[in-house]
């Protein structure tokens, strides 16, 4: 079940990676303050996501939202997840 939980997320995720998406939850580690990245598209905040630890930013506790009311959000996991297996292709048009 869970596998086809994560089959069905990755589709819809591929499908939508050039849809509006927000981030919130994620904490610049210079000034100790939550940055809101937003206006950017769905497979760009995957990848912001899986790699901003590298940039300086914490985001253990980061949220991407995306799609209608009700679509599932994705976490820190599920991004170094989508990135690690499609990488590029979430990015492209």
């Amino acid at each position: 079940m869970l596998l086809a939980l994560d089959d069905a997320i990755s589709t819809a995720v591929l499908a939508g990676r050039g849809a509006n998406a927000d981030v919130f939850g994620v904490i610049d580690l210079t000034s100790k303050l939550e940055t809101r990245i937003g206006a950017i598209s769905l497979g760009h905040a995957i990848q912001f996501v899986a790699n901003a630890s590298v940039l300086g930013y914490d985001v253990r506790g980061a949220i991407v939202l995306y799609g209608l009311p009700g679509t599932p959000s994705l976490r820190k996991w599920d991004c170094d997840r989508l990135w690690a297996q499609y990488g590029g292709a979430l990015i492209q048009p």
